[in-house]
């Protein structure tokens, strides 16, 4: 019980230390408007080959290591 307990906090800990960690920090200045003065875009174009490169690759990767094990 103790054990479930414990996954069942580092799961719910992981899942909400990511709202806190990709938030984007705000300049509150009080006046409460949404509009204006948005921060530009981050690209997100520019690593995408490697990213796709990475996963053949370790697709491959495991294919190789189920089919030896199997």
């Amino acid at each position: 019980m103790k054990n479930r307990i414990l996954h069942i906090s580092l799961v719910s800990l992981f899942l909400l230390v990511d709202f806190v960690a990709f938030a984007q920090p705000g300049d509150d200045d009080g006046s409460g408007g949404l509009e204006g003065n948005d921060p530009p875009p981050a690209p997100i174009n520019g690593k995408l080959l490697w990213l796709g490169i990475a996963a053949v690759l370790f697709a491959f990767y495991s294919f190789r290591k189920y089919r030896k094990v199997a």
